[in-house]
């Protein structure tokens, strides 16, 4: 279907109408490219970790030329466009008029303002699919112009993509308007084309509990299912603790038997480390292999990668062409023998899969399960921590144990039994143990360092500059 309105931006670069869906399907079909759902099915079914940067400029040409650099110098699964903050939150005139003055004044490509005919130039550019990443609470444009430009997949969700960015968006809006996006998916889906739909359980990124994660992403998956989208992506952020990360993208599967029905294919997406990230290269570079391995440990799908120049803004195209090179080495046979403590692993597995069935299941067994979400919301028994948002209590507070696995400090008024909390405190008690003169209450003193934790690993202070 069009989208009303779209035409009337004023200054949209494209000169012709917005397919409709079925015409927008036909030309996906014809190109010939992988789609997103087949690179992640081919690369969960040989064994290996398809890869992917994050990358996007505002300018045209720039944009295409970073593009096809990453694919003739580093092979890329998926490719990225990231899309700037404007678009993001609908503001396409501005948008516009920044592309117009300096489009390297936007922090990611408009795919709105520079319009589908644009995008179709960037898909054909490459020969691998293209996955359009933002954080827009209301997607619904900029869904129609993806799929237009022949792009097979889509991040972010009702939740995921509104409480971590947003301050006053209802969470009862972004959630209708993502519906209306599965929606599409699922009309493309009886046209023959598969959209992997990727959901944000990074969330805020930094001392997520891994039950938060998994839990919005769950009953964000549920509704997508619902909605008709047969391909769904959990994206995961590395907190730092080998088994607890494991553990957690290992869950992925078994939450789908559980969860979602056979129809629907489930895939885990790894995101290195999202906190603050070494200034020498060598330590960020450790740091970044070591991710590639967790992922391949938890038996990722795909691996968001991270690059040398983290700590010090947006890369380079070389520092992104390293990073990628860097990352794929972890799928090298010779290191099968690289492991992971499995009874660790498996009593992770057990925390994890209790605390997300907790959290979750109260709202799935609901009939209207769009308002549970808001009023679980509003009472604090769904919540994350950190967020941008005023319809989030942000009553969990997190902390890491003395192994560095992520715990709750605070659940709030999450619904998690004593014994599930009582197995957190115990965990972080240790933790003070270790750390004489430090009491449990007063551990929240430590959040600082508990974001800072791969910098304190390499000895590092913020301020330390690359060498």
């Amino acid at each position: 279907m069009s989208t009303p309105g779209l035409l009337g931006i004023a200054g949209t670069t494209s000169s012709r109408a917005l397919p409709s869906l079925p015409e927008s399907a036909a030309y996906i079909a014809s190109t010939g490219k992988a789609s997103a759902a087949s690179v992640l099915a081919a690369a969960r079914g040989s064994g290996r970790v398809a890869i992917q940067p994050r990358c996007g400029v505002g300018d045209h040409q720039e944009m295409k030329a970073l593009l096809r650099a990453l694919e003739s110098h580093a092979a890329p699964d998926i490719l990225t466009i990231t899309i700037d903050s404007h678009t993001r939150l609908k503001r396409f005139g501005n948008a516009q008029r920044s592309l117009n003055r300096n489009p390297r004044d936007l922090n990611g490509y408009p795919l709105v303002a520079h319009g589908w005919e644009r995008g179709r130039d960037l898909n054909e550019a490459v020969g691998v699919p293209l996955e359009i990443r933002h954080g827009s609470p209301d997607a619904r444009v900029l869904f129609d112009v993806s799929v237009a430009s022949g792009i097979t997949s889509f991040e972010g969700g009702g939740i995921s993509y509104n409480l971590p960015y947003s301050k006053a968006v209802p969470i009862s809006e972004s959630l209708a308007a993502w519906e209306e996006v599965d929606r599409r998916c699922g009309q493309l889906a009886q046209l023959g084309v598969i959209i992997d739909r990727e959901l944000f359980g990074t969330l805020t990124a930094v001392l997520v509990p891994p039950s938060i994660s998994l839990a919005i992403s769950v009953i964000e998956a549920v509704l997508a299912a619902r909605s008709g989208v047969r391909c769904i992506s959990i994206a995961y952020p590395q907190g730092g603790h080998l088994a607890q990360d494991v553990a957690a993208l290992r869950s992925v599967q078994m939450l789908s038997r559980r969860y979602l029905p056979d129809d629907v294919t489930l895939h885990a997406v790894l995101h290195e480390f999202m906190g603050v990230f070494p200034r020498r290269r060598d330590n960020a570079e450790d740091l970044i292999f070591y991710g590639a391995l967790v992922a391949r440990l938890g038996g990722a799908s795909k691996l968001i990668t991270k690059t040398y120049q983290e700590a010090y803004g947006i890369p380079d195209a070389q520092a992104n062409i390293d990073g990628l090179r860097l990352a794929n080495r972890a799928n090298s046979p010779l290191l099968d023998f690289v492991g992971v403590d499995e009874e660790q692993v498996a009593a992770e597995m057990e925390l994890i899969l209790d605390e997300v069935a907790c959290i979750a299941d109260p709202v799935l067994e609901r009939r209207d399960t769009a308002t549970a979400i808001t009023e679980a919301f509003a009472q604090g028994t769904l919540d994350i921590p950190f967020s941008a948002s005023k319809y989030a209590r942000s009553d969990v507070i997190p902390k890491r144990d003395a192994e560095g696995a992520i715990r709750y400090l605070s659940a709030g008024a999450l619904p998690l039994p004593r014994r599930l909390l009582r197995r957190n405190t115990d965990l972080l008690r240790a933790a003070a143990r270790r750390r004489p003169g430090q009491s449990l209450g007063s551990l929240m003193d430590g959040l600082a360092s508990d974001i800072d934790y791969f910098v304190n690993a390499f000895g590092e202070t913020r301020g330390e500059g690359a060498r």
